[in-house]
Formats: structure tokens, C-alpha cells, sequence
């Protein structure tokens, strides 16, 4: 060697030797530097070896499914022996063919990548790849990336003499990005094809395999219309190609497997690729969205003792546990999505047509300017347009220049051209739905469905709640005016006074009078039998306003106020009289927690849905339980279930055992606002409380007529279609007897044959001639 160095050749020739060798002598010297730090910091290769980095927090039904995650990157790690050999053989055959036998740089691969300028593949192994995804930001230029470069090279060899080949593997599967915010195999096995990745066959692993490369552009949703997008298929078979030329798989099974489909069934992946995207999973989208304020609340206020810092809940693998039923949550959900169509085609129907429509006729050409307007300045797109400080002017062009847009319809997302002005105005055309079920003798919420469409409609119409930084918890908000289903406030302080729901009052107009006002409501419709006698009973069955009224001027409007009060509802009331028609705005949530007192022997117990969280590891963090406080004795409450047996016997709610033919008991109340904006009904069983409102995002849109209008029509045939649902179903364990009476028999009459006879002999009316309205 000394005599080569020597020679007159390379004394001659020393500058060739020195450019052929000083791009070697730079890359060594380039590599030491990184090993020393010399080049920057260097990421902590030992990140990967915890799999529960940025790990979603999971949420689980009471009866132990999954009902989604919360997450910065939708990752749960799985190990080695969980995952399909199939998918280890993709990726080895098309990514690294020789990953058993390099050390974490394939030298050869190395040399190929570095003659043929890049065009015949690159030269990262698997091992480089799993290096390079602790680099978190794009590097600006070429240097940048030269330098990352050899530190992915410095990172490869460490990881190859720190971890066995099967670690290194299950480590950057549960790493990769598969698109569409899908982090790790298992996530994407669940989302693409419905199933854990150990399941996964030949084509479906050859197909995630194949995303690897470039997630977005292989997507098989980059053209949704097509059942099988051929940029997809063509690089899923080039993954079968590799796996033939090694020898994994035959050249006849590499041909039949060709010919499967990419994805079976196109709109399911769509769906689960959407909810995905919204950091929820693919259940109960509007109750996840809720629960998420309460555990971030939660977090606010507790320290994750590893990290020093507030637990996190996008980030910290916590294991979430509710008091939803998934069951009765998937019998809710599908009872809204049957109904709201039918119902949804009747408001068409009957906005064709007729002047503002979707608004109110009678509305001034400005207020529809003004509500639309206000709409369009909440929608993102204005927002974003604001945020790039685009004039207002220019922002109205393009909310007035039509383009390609999709928008939501019954039958599926609708490709259209339009305005986004027009848009704005075509969705407001929907009615909306909130449903909340309870068990009141628990709190624990059962199912909770707080819209029609999460992807279109995110506002939640059961609580809305926001966070009250004094009270430092989530308060319900979003309440809509309740209507009739506020009367058995009214009347339940006539049951706590010893009245019977049998007892006869007149049916006659009353008024209120007061310092300052005198207030006289009126019957809804021709009222029938004005001037005779009717019962308590009757009168609820029949939602008579008069005799509301009547119950009110009793009783004074600060006493029921108070008794709501203490049944849980925290919103704004008036001591007002013509509170007992209904006009304060209540929320699902509190409504049904309210109207459960009734159904649990005069307990209130405050509506619960989270029970406990836990940590990553299992370790109890907090355990969550009702608040429970007596507010009405036995009898109140019995008395009052009764008055609420007759409303679905034979009055506003008859239908359910007529169109729904419930033969088991059932006590609830219809509401209708007097513009028809909003429909209500709240049903309860022996082992069920449920509430359901419809009614549209604005309130001037709404139904001309009251009978399409009434809660009847808009709000209790999902609660009959949810409850047969519930009570057909086998599998759940639910009380088809009678309700529970007191413990002590009633003091009051209940058959009310025999109460008139009694008060006909005592002369209490003085011979007044009885028309019994009992159903």
C-alpha cells in the first residue's frame, strides 16, 4: 500500500484519487459527527419503543364494546403475534427484501440507489423507515435532508443492535401512516376492512402494504365513485407481483388474488374513513363529542404523574368507561334514521310552494337575509376566508359563485353544483332530533342520539353543554321551548297536595291577574266540552291548557318554579305564569332527568353517562356516581305516572298502542310549541325514561299546520319505533310488568268510576251534571 501511495502514478494522479474518495471521506466523517451529536440533536430512538406514544384514549359501552377513540393520531398498538403473517411478507417482499440479513443499511441497495440516480428505487430499509418517523418536521432544503439522512442511517444501526427483527417490524407497523389520519396496522385494518389485522388475507394486506408508499395518492377513497379505484388496484398488485418474484406466493394464486376487489363495499369504508376523521370512531358520534367536554374537564384538573402535566386525553391512552347501552344506542340511532325521512319528506312536501320557504311566510325579506346571513358567518369556509383577510365583499362572491359541492340528503351525500349561499339555505331546510334515554333508577344514561348527521349537522341537540369555568364542570345548554311536556310540573304539585287524578275541575277559561298584567290563555284547537267537568286525568290526557292554567293560579308560579328547580333543571325560568304552557327552553338532558324523578318513587337522580377512567396500564384514575336527593314522597310520583298512563291510553300519545301496538305500560307526555317549532315527547316504562325533540335548527322553520307540527307526529313515533325496537329485542333484560306501586296503598281514589260516585253522593258540586271525558 506504502508503495502504491509512492508511485509516480498516483503522485501524478492524487487529485482523481482524491475526488473519487473524498464524497466516501465526507459521508464517514458526516456519520461520525451525527454518532457524537455533532450534527444537531438526534430524536431518542427509545421513542419507539413505547408503543403508547400519542396513544388514543379508547371509550367503552357499559356492556363492554368499543364505541371510539379519542386521538392526535388514531393508533393502538398491537404485537407481533397479532398481526397477519401476510402483512409481514408484503411489506419484506416489496419494501426490504433483504431485511433479515442487513444490519439497518443495505450496502447493495445503497450502491444501486446511488448509480442509477434514484430511478431505480431508493435505498431506505424497513429499519431506515422506522428511523425516519421519529423526524417530526420536513426538512426546508436539500441540506436538510442530507443531514436527516445520515441520521436515519446512525438511528438504523442502533435500532438493528438494540432490537430483534420482529420488534423492529411490530415497531414501525404500529408507527405507519396509512392515510386519512390512520396511524398503525391494526387501525387501518379496522377502518379499510372492518376486521383486526391478524385477520388480514393476501390482497388486503398486499393493499395496506401498498398505501405505505404514498397514503394518499394509493387511497382507495381518492376517487369514492369508482367501486375499485384503479390506482389502488394497480399498486396493490404490484405488492402481489414483489411477493410472486420471492417466491411467497404463487404466479396462479398471485393471478387469482388479482381479481379481487380492492374494497367490497366503498360507502361502509367512506362512512368509517369520515367518522375517523373526526377523532370519534364510528359510534354515537354526538354523545362522544359530549363526552369528550366532560374528560377534558377532567383532565383540566388531575396531573398525569409520569409526564408532570395535565392528563391528556388525545395523547395519554386513557381507557374511558360509560353507562351507554350499545344496543339500545344502535336502536336509537336507527330509529331516528327511520323515521326523519318520512317525516323529512312531509316538511318538503309541505314548503312547496309557499313564500320564504324554508322560513316562516310572514317573515320580512331582511330577517331571511339576516338569518342566512348569520349562518353563513359560522360556516368554516367564511371563517377561513376571514383568517386569509379577505375582504367581506369578496367573501360574498364566492359564497354567490357556484361550484361542486356535496350535500347531505336522506339518500346518501348528493354531488351537486350550487352556491355556498344556496347551501346554507338547502340545509336549513332539515329538521333536526335529539333522543336521550335513562334508567331513572340509576341516572345512567342508556343512549344518547344528538342529531341526524354528525358529518353535516355537529351541533348536539340533547345537552350542548359547555364548560363552566366557576363551577368548573359541564353545564347543558341548546335547550328548546318544552311546550306541553312542562304541564306534569304543574300538575305534580296537585299530587303532592293529596289531589287524585280522577278529581273533576271546570273546564273553563281562567286568568291570572297580577300588579302589572292579566293573562288568559287560550285552549290549542276548538276545545270540546267547554263549560263542563273534566278530570285531572283527562286534562293531561288531552293537553287542555285551561286546566294548566288553572293548576298555576293554585299554586303561583315561584312554587313550581322551585319544584323544577329541585327535578334538575338548571336553565332559565321566569317565575312567570304561562311557564306551566311550556314557554322556557329546556334541554333533552334535563327534561328526561326531570320527568325520571316520576319513575323512581319521587328520587331525583342527576343523568350520568361516564362511570370510570382509567390509565393506560388499568390503574383506576376517578370513579363517577349519580347525585341523588328525594323530591317527591312515593305517592306524588305514583299519582303522577298515572295521570301520564292516561296520555298514551287515550290522549295526545294514543298512537303508540295503535301505529306501535305497545301493549306494556307506558306514562309520557306530548309537547307542541304554538308555532309548531318544536315537538316533544317523553315516555317512561318501568326500566326506562326516554325524551325525544324535533324540530329545525332555526325556529322559524317550521310546519304551517299544527297536526304535522305536534309532538305526535314529529317526535313520539321515534320513541315508539326505539322502544319496540328495545322491547323486541331478547337479549335485553327489561321490565315488561306494571309499574311499581308505594309502598303504602294510595291515600287518593284511583278508579275513577268510583271516585264520581263518591263525590256525586257528598253533593260537592251541587248537583252540577258530570260529562265524564275519561278514555
Amino acid at each position: 500500500m506504502a508503495k502504491i501511495f509512492k508511485s509516480r502514478l498516483f503522485r501524478n494522479y492524487r487529485w482523481i484519487w482524491w475526488v473519487m474518495f473524498s464524497p466516501f471521506m465526507l459521508l464517514g466523517t458526516l456519520v461520525l459527527l451525527a454518532f457524537v451529536g455533532g450534527l444537531g440533536e438526534m430524536p431518542d430512538f427509545r421513542e419507539l419503543e413505547d408503543p403508547q406514544r400519542n396513544l388514543a384514549s379508547i371509550v367503552y359501552s357499559a356492556d363492554g364494546k368499543v364505541m371510539g377513540k379519542y386521538y392526535v393520531e388514531n393508533r393502538v398498538a398491537v404485537d407481533y403475534e397479532d398481526i397477519s403473517p401476510n402483512v409481514i411478507t408484503a411489506l419484506v417482499a416489496t419494501e426490504d427484501v433483504r431485511f433479515d440479513s442487513h444490519s439497518g443499511i443495505d450496502a447493495r441497495g445503497t450502491l444501486r440507489a446511488f448509480s442509477s440516480f434514484g430511478k431505480e428505487g431508493g435505498a431506505s430499509t424497513i429499519t431506515q423507515q422506522l428511523a425516519k418517523l421519529l423526524f417530526h418536521k420536513k426538512p426546508k432544503n436539500k441540506i436538510g435532508r442530507l443531514i436527516q439522512k445520515i441520521k436515519e442511517w446512525v438511528i438504523a444501526l442502533q435500532l438493528e443492535r438494540n432490537y430483534t427483527k420482529k420488534e423492529i417490524l411490530t415497531m414501525y407497523l404500529n408507527q405507519a401512516d396509512f392515510g386519512h389520519n390512520i396511524y398503525g396496522i391494526n387501525s387501518a385494518s379496522k377502518i379499510y376492512f372492518n376486521k383486526p389485522a391478524k385477520d388480514l388475507d393476501v390482497p388486503e394486506s398486499a393493499m395496506l402494504v401498498g398505501l405505505l408508499k404514498a397514503p394518499t395518492k394509493f387511497s382507495p377513497v381518492t376517487n369514492f365513485k369508482r367501486k375499485t379505484p384503479k390506482v389502488t388496484l394497480d399498486r396493490r398488485n404490484t405488492v402481489l407481483e414483489q411477493m410472486e418474484k420471492y417466491g411467497k406466493i404463487s404466479h396462479a394464486d398471485c393471478e387469482r388474488f388479482k381479481r379481487n376487489e380492492v374494497i367490497i363495499n366503498m360507502e361502509e369504508l367512506q362512512d368509517r374513513i369520515s367518522k375517523n376523521a373526526y377523532g370519534h370512531g364510528e359510534n354515537a358520534q354526538y354523545f362522544m363529542e359530549e363526552l369528550k367536554k366532560d374528560v377534558e374537564a377532567w383532565c383540566l384538573t388531575h396531573t398525569n404523574p409520569r409526564t408532570k402535566k395535565n392528563y391528556n386525553l388525545y395523547t395519554d391512552g386513557l381507557r374511558i368507561y360509560t353507562t351507554i347501552d350499545s344496543r339500545l344506542q344502535s336502536y336509537a340511532e336507527q330509529a331516528v334514521k327511520e323515521y326523519m325521512p318520512k317525516l323529512q319528506k312531509q316538511f318538503f312536501k309541505s314548503k312547496i310552494g309557499k313564500k320564504n320557504a324554508p322560513f316562516a311566510s310572514n317573515m320580512k325579506p331582511e330577517e331571511v337575509e339576516k338569518i342566512i346571513m348569520q349562518a353563513v358567518k359560522k360556516s368554516d369556509a367564511y371563517k377561513a376566508l376571514k383568517d386569509q383577510e379577505v375582504s367581506e365583499a369578496d367573501i360574498m362572491k364566492v359564497f354567490k359563485t357556484p361550484k361542486p359541492m356535496t350535500v347531505f340528503s336522506w339518500d346518501g351525500p348528493r354531488d351537486t353544483i350550487m352556491t355556498p349561499w344556496d347551501s346554507v339555505v338547502y340545509h336549513k331546510y332539515f329538521l333536526m332530533n335529539g333522543l336521550m334515554c335513562m334508567d331513572p333508577h340509576t341516572g345512567e344514561i342508556k343512549a344518547w342520539s344528538g342529531g341526524v348527521d354528525f358529518t353535516y349537522f355537529k351541533y348536539d341537540h340533547v345537552r350542548a353543554g359547555k364548560y363552566d369555568k366557576e363551577k368548573k364542570c359541564i353545564m347543558p345548554g341548546g335547550g328548546r321551548q318544552v311546550g306541553s311536556t312542562f304541564k306534569p310540573f304543574v300538575y305534580v304539585m296537585a299530587m303532592r297536595e293529596g289531589r287524585s287524578p280522577c278529581e273533576e275541575v271546570p273546564h273553563v277559561r281562567v286568568c291570572i291577574e297580577s300588579a302589572w298584567s292579566r293573562w288568559c290563555p287560550d285552549n290549542a284547537g276548538s276545545p270540546a266540552c267547554e263549560g263542563c267537568m273534566i278530570s285531572l286525568k283527562a286534562a293531561l290526557a288531552n293537553s287542555v291548557n285551561y286546566i294548566s292554567a288553572y293548576l298555576m293560579k293554585q299554586y303561583g308560579a315561584p312554587a313550581v318554579v322551585k319544584l323544577v328547580r329541585e327535578l334538575g333543571v338548571t336553565a332559565p325560568l321566569d317565575p312567570n305564569p304561562s311557564i306551566c304552557l311550556g314557554t322556557p327552553d329546556i334541554s333533552v338532558f334535563e327534561m328526561v332527568g326531570a320527568f325520571s324523578t316520576f319513575f323512581n318513587k319521587g328520587i331525583y337522580n342527576k343523568p350520568i353517562f361516564l362511570t370510570r377512567i382509567e390509565d393506560k396500564n388499568g390503574n383506576t384514575l376517578a370513579e363517577f356516581t349519580s347525585e341523588s336527593r328525594e323530591v317527591l314522597n312515593e305517592e306524588s310520583s305514583f299519582l303522577m305516572v298515572e295521570l301520564m298512563k292516561g296520555v298514551v291510553l287515550g290522549g295526545t300519545a294514543g298512537r303508540l298502542r295503535g301505529t306501535y301496538k305497545f301493549k306494556e305500560p307506558v306514562a309520557g307526555k306530548t309537547g307542541t310549541t304554538q308555532s309548531n317549532s318544536d315537538g316533544w315527547f317523553i315516555g317512561g316504562t318501568p326500566d326506562l325514561v326516554c325524551g325525544v325533540w324535533t324540530g329545525a335548527e332555526d325556529r322559524t322553520v317550521r310546519f304551517v299546520s299544527t297536526g304535522l307540527g305536534q309532538g305526535a307526529n314529529m317526535a313520539l313515533p321515534i320513541w315508539g319505533l326505539f322502544m319496540r325496537k328495545v322491547y323486541d329485542d331478547p337479549t335485553i333484560k327489561i321490565n315488561r310488568g306494571d309499574f311499581d306501586k308505594p309502598a303504602s296503598p294510595p291515600t287518593v281514589e284511583l278508579n275513577c268510576g268510583e271516585y264520581k260516585a263518591d263525590m256525586n253522593q257528598d253533593n260537592q258540586y251541587n248537583g252540577m251534571i258530570f260529562d265524564d271525558n275519561e278514555d
